[in-house]
């Protein structure tokens, strides 16, 4: 796989260019840009970063943030049961419970909601930091909506981080889940609220709940260019009768 010009290997996490130390020097640099290739490409390219992993693995498969970073790649690919092998293996060589909630949507993409709930309450979870936790009930909530258990994901969700004034990185997302329940369940009120919410605590995009709120507002978006386009036709139309009507004036 090429690797850019710009791209050093030096752009990775200071904990992962540590773990890379255990290699020969020119293997570690080669395997540092292969995951610097991974997190540039994961959101645009998941396909392109996908590649760049499987090379990062037949490099140094017993490197655990390189069996991390293949985890996550194959999980953008929703490749669940690759990803899953991926994130058990790096487990297994960190000892960490850190990627315990996105093992758990794992088994969500495989079809096997019951097992992300089992996930979901094993005391693992009582290890996680606090981001992690409530990832942790996101994913519980998105199993039990699976399932059809649309009140139990709406309860699942409900917590003192939703209540919170407080504005975190997971905030957004976790009011975005709520409303989105809520909006499932029929209560429109409601739903519009926690999307204006959601709005309020997105703060780089992260989710489309100012689109979902401007839905439930019954407001439409014209694209700029759409429009221009139309507006150019017009014109044309009218400048093409125009010169019709002057032809036949002449005649």
């Amino acid at each position: 796989m090429p690797i850019p010009e710009d791209v050093t290997g030096e752009e990775i996490d200071k904990d992962v260019r540590q773990e890379l130390q255990s290699l020969p020097k020119t293997l570690a640099d080669d395997v540092a840009k292969n995951l610097v290739m991974v997190a540039r490409l994961i959101d645009e390219d998941p396909e392109g970063a996908y590649a760049y992993s499987k090379v990062a693995l037949r490099l140094a498969s017993r490197v655990a943030a390189v069996r991390e970073a293949g985890g996550f790649a194959a999980y953008a690919n929703q490749k669940y049961s690759e990803a899953l092998a991926e994130f058990r293996a790096a487990r297994r060589m960190t000892g960490s419970v850190e990627l315990w909630p996105v093992m758990a949507d794992c088994e969500r993409g495989l079809g096997r909601p019951e097992k992300a709930l089992d996930m979901a309450g094993a005391p693992e979870v009582n290890k996680l930091d606090k981001a992690g936790q409530v990832e942790m009930r996101l994913v519980a909530a998105g199993a039990r909506r699976d399932m059809g258990q649309l009140d139990a994901a709406i309860v699942t969700l409900q917590s003192p981080e939703l209540a919170s004034n407080s504005v975190q990185p997971w905030t957004a997302r976790l009011r975005y889940a709520y409303a989105d329940a809520l909006l499932a369940a029929g209560r429109d009120g409601e739903a519009r609220e926690w999307f204006a919410k959601a709005v309020e605590a997105d703060r780089d995009g992260s989710t489309d709940a100012s689109d979902r709120l401007a839905e439930l507002d019954g407001v439409d978006f014209v694209d700029a260019l759409d429009e221009t386009e139309t507006e150019a036709e017009t014109e044309g139309t009218v400048v093409e009768k125009a010169e019709d009507e002057a032809d036949r004036d002449e005649d």
